[in-house]
C-alpha cells in the first residue's frame, strides 16, 4: 500500500493465545534506498483484519506526523 509517497505494510500475526498482533513496515522512498521502519506488536486483537486495520491507522498517523516534523526541522 502507498501513503503519501512511502511503502507501507501492515500485517498481523497469529499468537498461540488466539489473539493477532498487529505490526508494520513503513518504507520511505523506496527507489533511492530510503530508510525502513518495522514496528512489531502495536497492540493486540481478537481478529486479524481490525490488527491490520489498526497498523494501517496507526502508519497513517506515523507519517503525516514524520512529514509535519520533517517540514518543521527544515
Amino acid at each position: 500500500m502507498q501513503y503519501k509517497g512511502y511503502e507501507v505494510a501492515p500485517s498481523a500475526h497469529a499468537l498461540p493465545s488466539g489473539l493477532y498482533a498487529a505490526n508494520l513496515t513503513i518504507e520511505c522512498d523506496v527507489a533511492l534506498h530510503g530508510p525502513s521502519f518495522r514496528f512489531d506488536a502495536l497492540d493486540y486483537f481478537f481478529e486479524a483484519d481490525h490488527a491490520v486495520a489498526y497498523a494501517w491507522r496507526w502508519a497513517r498517523l506515523w507519517i503525516d506526523n514524520h512529514l509535519k516534523q520533517t517540514r518543521h526541522d527544515a
